[in-house]
């Protein structure tokens, strides 16, 4: 019989199989699910501070051999670097996509250590290269903006923060350096400063010249507007229209400013440099303005005006007609009209002679404009020529109505210049009234007339003469006339003895005297004898000068005139000096600028090199300041160099 014994506990544990252990699993795949996420959401994080926070904020875009271009993520601006001294010579504000963060600018042109580019999402391209130099001493880099979609604007905005700059346009207030103008933004042409004040004037150019040795040259063939904030910055903007419209610019860098135009800004002109008749820089510039009503009546006033010049031994010059007396003087006989045919023009100019007015020098002024009142204008409306003029036709097209505008305060028409019938016609009476003058025909390049100026002492007047020579001279423009000594903008004459004398004195160091207003009529006889004597010092002393100095223009492009900082590129002193310029190189003028001025400070360039004051023959020191120079209203302060 079996027995039952009690069955002993086994030494391994017996593991049961509930759902317990299921719930468990599930619990640690959750957490490990939480602890993923979390991993992932810190990684991400510091992902993000590394890009926000802990990444540098300037990074290196682009090198040369000496110079390099920096990212700064903050300012959202290109730093221009030297890469031996980490020096700034140049800052970028890229106003462009102010409103786009860009942490991290990832070239996306790496393979190609000469360039660097970068995209804006659906916004724009940034491409920047390194360009082939003028020389081994300058390195440039072009900067090209290409917007991705339409209505993309561009502005970049370069800084005045310890920087001058110079060049771009000649404006009514004329400022040296352009650091110290605000003109707001407008498109970059040529305007006429007496009818628009605040455009940009004749003298304009795509070139801008810093004190750091940088320069920056805008594309030809882009629309762009400039605007200025004084001491801020300069700012190029592209133009937005139905185009989308790209900007595009060089900056290039060499070792000091007067190099910088040396290598760069002297190309400006390229092979066109070409002397204009010299023989006018000898000829004084004197206007006349009768008031007479008819070819006799100004026949007899300009042959008082000339005796009068002559009485008062003030030489031969040249003598400046407007256009209401350009036009008497073209309707001095009705023979030279070109309704005649040539073969009787030709037979009526023989028989004709006007000894007075042969003999004289005269520079007329021509204007595609008539007066309605003019015998020329009546003329052609005899003669069936209203189409000549810019008309309105009639619906039937049987006839023409010439089309008015306000010009010279007349209400005139203007010469039609697409019909090439109208301009044989004035070109024609132009031809019968040069040879009526017997004048000779020159191909060579003209004299530049300078912007009229203001008849007081403000940069507007005479205080801006001294500024807009540099500015015309920098930018290749060496042959000008002067605006008329006293400013021509006023209505009547200017009988201010000071100004008038002071004016004198800087125009005679400059290529041509030109007056307005007789001195006999503006003041007393010692100004007029002071006159004569000017005029003489800039005949023999000047004009050799600028016949030297206009050599190495045409061979090196070298400004004639020049800013003091010339010889002293590196002494930031020089950069802001607006009321001193030299002669090429060896010849000092530092005129008084200030109403009721005799005692001013004069900065003489270039350390080590000697000068001469031409007063007093004392020899000073170059790299140095005269402290409270005294200067009578009858003197000006000039100094030539001493070897």
């Amino acid at each position: 019989m079996p027995h039952n014994h009690p069955r002993k506990p086994s030494p391994i544990p017996e593991v049961t199989w509930d759902p317990g252990l299921k719930e468990m699993n599930e619990t640690w795949k959750r957490a490990l699910a939480c602890l993923g996420v979390t991993v992932f959401f810190v990684m991400t994080i510091g992902i993000i501070y590394w890009q926000v926070v802990d990444q540098p904020n300037k990074n290196w875009i682009l090198r040369g051999n000496a110079s390099g271009l920096i990212w700064e993520r903050k300012a959202h601006s290109l730093i221009l670097q030297t890469l031996s001294e980490e020096k700034t010579l140049l800052e970028i504000h890229m106003g462009s996509l102010s409103d786009v963060e860009v942490p991290f600018m990832k070239n996306l042109c790496w393979l190609n250590k000469t360039e660097f580019c970068y995209t804006w999402e659906a916004t724009a391209d940034l491409k920047i290269s390194l360009e082939p130099s003028f020389s081994s001493n300058t390195e440039c880099y072009s900067v090209s903006w290409t917007p991705l979609r339409c209505q993309v604007k561009f502005k970049d905005c370069f800084s005045m923060v310890n920087i001058s700059w110079y060049g771009g346009a000649s404006v009514s207030s004329q400022h040296w350096p352009l650091n110290n103008a605000n003109i707001k933004s407008q498109p970059f042409i040529v305007s006429s400063l007496a009818k628009t004040p605040a455009a940009y004037g004749s003298v304009l150019e795509r070139y801008f010249l810093g004190s750091t040795g940088v320069t920056v040259m805008i594309a030809s063939d882009i629309s762009i507007s400039l605007s200025v904030e004084k001491n801020k910055h300069f700012c190029l903007e592209s133009t937005v229209g139905i185009d989308m419209a790209s900007l595009q610019y060089t900056v290039c860098v060499s070792q000091n400013i007067t190099s910088a135009h040396q290598e760069v800004g002297s190309q400006l002109s390229g092979q066109q440099r070409r002397l204009p008749d010299t023989d006018i820089l000898r000829l004084p510039v004197w206007g006349y303005y009768g008031t007479a009503d008819s070819a006799a009546k100004m026949e007899r006033g300009l042959r008082s005006f000339f005796n009068r010049l002559q009485r008062h031994h003030l030489g031969e010059g040249l003598i400046t007609l407007n256009e209401h007396s350009t036009l008497l003087l073209g309707n001095m006989d009705h023979a030279y009209l070109p309704v005649l045919r040539r073969k009787r023009l030709h037979t009526v100019r023989l028989a004709m002679d006007y000894p007075l007015i042969k003999h004289l020098k005269l520079s007329i002024t021509l204007s595609p404009y008539a007066s309605i009142n003019s015998q020329l204008f009546q003329m052609s409306l005899q003669e069936g020529k209203e189409d000549f003029w810019l008309s309105r036709h009639s619906e039937s097209g049987d006839y023409s109505v010439p089309l008015l505008t306000r010009w010279k305060g007349e209400f005139s028409a203007r010469l039609n210049v697409t019909s090439q019938a109208a301009v044989l016609w004035y070109m024609d009476r132009v031809s019968l009234l040069r040879q009526h003058l017997g004048a000779e025909a020159s191909h060579l390049p003209l004299f530049l007339q300078m912007n009229p100026r203001r008849s007081d002492w403000s940069y507007a007047g005479l205080k801006g003469i001294i500024p807009s020579v540099l500015h015309y001279s920098l930018l290749g423009y060496n042959f000008f006339i002067p605006d008329a000594i006293g400013g021509s903008l006023a209505n009547e004459f200017v009988i201010d003895e000071e100004l008038y004398i002071r004016w004198l004195q800087i125009v005679t160091f400059l290529p041509v005297m030109s007056f307005r207003i007789p001195p006999w009529v503006c003041c007393e006889d010692w100004v007029l004898n002071l006159t004569r004597r000017y005029i003489q010092r800039h005949q023999h002393f000047v004009v050799p000068l600028i016949e030297k100095y206009s050599k190495e223009w045409l061979s090196k492009g070298y400004p004639i005139f020049r800013p003091v900082w010339w010889l002293s590129p590196t002494e930031s002193v020089t950069f802001k000096i607006d009321d001193e310029f030299l002669i090429g190189d060896e010849v000092l003028v530092a005129p008084l600028t200030e109403q009721g001025q005799s005692l001013r400070d004069i900065y003489l360039p270039r350390e080590g090199q000697k000068w001469m004051d031409t007063n007093t023959a004392q020899v000073f020191d170059g790299g140095t300041f005269i402290r409270n120079y005294s200067v009578p209203l009858v003197d000006v302060p000039v100094f030539i160099k001493t070897f």
